[in-house]
C-alpha cells in the first residue's frame, strides 16, 4: 500500500494487495495446512521461490502473510515473521543472529522469560551474555568486546519503564558490526518505530496491544533487509515450528484496525493515573515515561509520539502493603499480561520476573513491592476510584 497513508489508515488496510475473495470486505480466514498444486512444474516453482502460492500453513498462509504484510507496513520495515508467541520470536531472532563463541548485551531490566532465555538457554549452545544498563552509553561502549554480535533491549522496559536511546545505542552498533533488536512491545508501532531509529529487528508480543483484547497468543518480528526476513522464516520459525495459527491471524488483523485508537484512549487514561498516584501520600515512587520528573521523560519525547499505558510505582509499606493493595482492587485485574482493553496490575517479582535472583532484584531495577499496572480502556474516574479505595484499606 502507498506509505503515504497515516498509521489508522495503514493498520485497516496496510499490507493489502488485491480485493479479498468474493469481494468480502474482510479477509477470510485460511484455515487450512495444506495448498494443493496445479502442477508439478507449478509445484517446483513455489518451492524455488519462483512463485508467491502457497505449499503448507507452517511456511505461509494468506491470512499471515496479510498481518506481516501489515506489521512491515506499520513498523517501516520491508518484512516480517508472525510467530506462535513473543517469545517464540524473541528466542528465533536471538538464535538467528548469535552462535557459538558469540556474546549478546541485553539491559539490566527485561522479561521474565527473556532473562531466562538469555541466561539459561542460550548459555547451553556456548552464547554468553553480558547485563548492562543500557541507559549508560558508556557503560555499553566498555562492555563491547570482539566477540559481541548483538545488543537487545526492551523500551520502555518491563516492569520499570526504563527509557533507552534507541538511535545512539544503534549508532554505537552499527559502528561496531553489532545487530541491535528492539522489544516494541510497551510502545507498539503506533508510538514508536524502532527501525526509523536505526535498530536492525524489531518485535512484539502480539499477544498485548496489537491484539488488545486478551484473546489472542502471537508475537512478530520486523526487519528492513528482506534477505534477513526470509532466512528468519525458513531457517528458524518453519524449523523450530513456532508458525502462528490462521485464526489468530486474523484476529490480529481485526485488532490493528483499532490500535491507533486504543493507544490514544490507553494513554490518556495512564496521564490521567500516574498524575493521581504520584500525589498520593500512600505512594512512594512512580515510574512512568509521561511524568516530568522521569528519569527517561526527554529520551521518551524524543523518540516517542506518546508515552504508553504502562506504569509501575511502589506503595508505601513495603511487600505486605503491595499484597493488600492489589488484593484489595475491584475494578483492576490482579493477573498478568497487559494491552487488554481491562485494566491489569500484577507484582512482577512474584510472577513475571519470579526468575530474577531475590538477592540481585534491586540490580535489575526491581523490588519486591513494585506494583506494574497495565492501564486499561475503562473511564479513568472508575479506575481511579478503585485504586484510591484500595490505598485506603493499607
Amino acid at each position: 500500500m502507498d506509505k503515504k497513508y497515516n498509521f489508522d489508515t495503514l493498520a485497516i488496510h496496510g499490507g493489502s494487495r488485491d480485493k479479498n475473495p468474493c469481494n468480502a470486505l474482510n479477509p477470510p480466514i485460511f484455515q487450512t495446512s495444506t495448498f494443493v498444486f496445479n502442477d508439478i512444474e507449478h509445484a517446483n516453482k513455489i518451492m524455488s521461490f519462483e512463485s508467491d502460492d502457497y505449499v503448507y500453513t507452517r511456511g505461509n498462509n494468506p491470512t499471515l502473510r496479510l498481518f506481516e504484510n501489515r506489521m512491515a507496513e506499520l513498523e517501516h520495515g520491508q518484512g516480517a515473521v508472525a510467530f506462535s508467541s513473543g517469545m517464540a520470536a524473541i528466542s528465533s531472532v536471538l538464535f538467528s543472529l548469535l552462535k557459538p563463541k558469540d556474546n549478546i548485551i541485553v539491559h539490566k531490566t527485561l522479561y521474565g522469560s527473556t532473562y531466562s532465555v538469555v541466561t539459561q538457554l542460550l548459555t547451553k549452545y556456548d552464547i554468553n551474555y553480558k547485563i548492562v544498563d543500557l541507559t549508560n552509553l558508556d557503560d555499553l561502549i566498555n562492555s563491547i568486546d570482539h566477540s559481541t554480535k548483538l545488543i537487545y533491549f526492551e523500551t520502555p522496559s518491563n516492569p520499570d519503564l526504563s527509557i533507552i536511546d534507541i538511535k545512539r545505542v544503534s549508532q554505537i552498533g552499527k559502528e561496531k558490526g553489532i545487530k541491535v533488536v528492539v522489544d516494541n512491545t510497551f510502545a507498539s508501532p503506533y508510538f514508536q518505530n524502532p527501525l526509523l531509529l536505526g535498530a536492525d529487528v524489531v518485535v512484539h508480543s502480539a499477544t498485548k496491544y496489537l491484539s488488545g483484547h486478551g484473546d489472542v497468543i502471537g508475537g512478530v518480528a520486523v526487519a528492513k533487509d528482506v534477505d534477513y526476513i526470509h532466512y528468519l522464516k525458513f531457517g528458524y520459525m518453519c524449523e523450530f515450528g513456532g508458525v502462528m495459527s490462521p485464526f489468530n491471524g486474523w484476529l490480529l488483523l481485526r485488532g490493528l484496525k483499532t490500535l491507533g485508537l486504543r493507544m490514544r484512549q490507553h494513554e490518556k487514561n495512564a496521564m490521567e493515573v500516574a498524575k493521581f498516584l504520584a500525589n498520593h501520600l500512600k505512594i512512594e515512587s512512580v515510574m512512568y515515561p509521561g511524568l516530568t520528573d522521569f528519569k527517561g521523560h526527554d529520551i521518551a519525547k524524543e523518540q516517542m509520539r506518546g508515552f504508553g499505558a504502562m506504569i509501575s510505582f511502589e506503595v508505601k509499606g513495603g511487600l505486605d502493603s503491595a499484597i493488600k493493595f492489589v488484593e484489595g482492587l475491584k475494578l483492576c485485574q490482579l493477573a498478568v499480561s497487559l494491552g487488554d482493553c481491562e485494566t491489569l496490575v500484577q507484582l512482577p517479582a512474584a510472577i513475571t520476573h519470579k526468575g530474577y535472583p531475590r538477592e540481585k532484584l534491586e540490580e535489575f531495577g526491581l523490588t519486591e513491592s513494585m506494583v506494574r499496572m497495565s492501564v486499561g480502556l475503562e473511564d479513568y474516574r472508575d479506575i481511579i476510584d478503585d485504586l484510591e479505595r484500595s490505598l485506603d484499606i493499607i
